[in-house]
């Protein structure tokens, strides 16, 4: 296998990333959860679950990490009781599928969006050989591979997001930190506002306070009322951020280097397009 530098690593996730996350802001997907009965909230963590079968919300709160597990409880166990995971499964895939249609256009069937995909689920199948402590992206591992190209695109960076999410939970783990105060440390970095990240993941104005007054104990924050890194707290966040890059590495060797920089030459243009589409409601990053 070949050594990558974890940048590189990063830089690929994130180039590729838009092609994966469309599918939790798409009205395709609303409509097609909809159609078994599945609506709101309860759609994306079904969704994005039901790869681990039909679990307890404990598993869903555990493996999704920064969510208000009040919030996680509306939804989980109760949407296995409305269609089987399998069936959300299928919802979900045939909602990527016509997402990327819209997104991407002819590109779908283009050469390079197969040159794309073979790279994609090269590094994908790679990751596979390292599921342990990575119960998330092991359950999105065991399902089978979809035949077109741009859905094979679409679920190995699901696999490879998911192969990341896990590591990058570890890594918040290892340094203490609790779901909110993970989210406090993201938004005293001023790349989302807080009341982004208070809103999509439901904490309430208490606990979302008292995350800021843990976090600000440590040192992390400056002084005052502003809400921003102290030179103690952004040394704390580039750790978890170089430790969720060594994490996602193994991934990535098996491409090397300059397969990982074609990938990303290849994928640009469709992140780029599926950002270009409306589908999300701000601007991604594609690297």
């Amino acid at each position: 296998m070949r050594f990558v530098d974890p940048v590189v690593a990063r830089k690929t996730w994130r180039t590729l990333e838009p092609v994966h996350g469309l599918i939790y802001f798409s009205p395709e997907a609303d409509e097609r959860y909809a159609g078994i009965g599945i609506t709101g909230r309860t759609g994306y963590f079904a969704s994005r679950a039901a790869a681990m079968g039909a679990v307890p919300a404990n598993v869903v709160i555990a493996t999704f990490f920064n969510f208000n597990p009040d919030l996680v409880r509306a939804a989980i166990p109760a949407a296995w009781e409305i269609a089987s995971t399998d069936k959300i499964l299928e919802a979900r895939l045939d909602a990527a599928d016509a997402a990327l249609r819209r997104a991407l256009g002819d590109a779908v069937g283009s050469s390079e969006m197969a040159q794309a995909a073979a790279l994609a689920r090269t590094a994908a199948e790679a990751a596979t050989e390292f599921v342990e402590g990575r119960p998330l992206f092991a359950g999105h591992a065991r399902l089978s591979w979809p035949d077109d190209p741009h859905l094979v695109l679409w679920h190995a960076q699901t696999l490879l997001r998911e192969y990341r999410g896990d590591g990058h939970i570890a890594a918040l783990t290892t340094a203490g930190l609790t779901g909110v105060e993970a989210l406090v440390v993201h938004a005293a970095t001023g790349e989302v506002a807080a009341s982004i990240l208070m809103t999509t993941r439901a904490w309430t104005d208490e606990q979302w306070n008292a995350g800021v007054e843990s976090v600000r104990d440590r040192g992390w924050l400056v002084d005052g009322d502003e809400l921003r890194l102290s030179p103690a707290g952004a040394a704390h966040r580039q750790e978890v951020e170089d430790t969720t890059d060594r994490l996602a590495v193994d991934a990535y060797s098996a491409l090397g280097d300059d397969a990982c920089a074609e990938l990303r030459t290849l994928a640009r243009p469709f992140s780029q397009a599926v950002v270009a589409s409306g589908t999300f409601g701000f601007p991604q990053r594609t690297g």
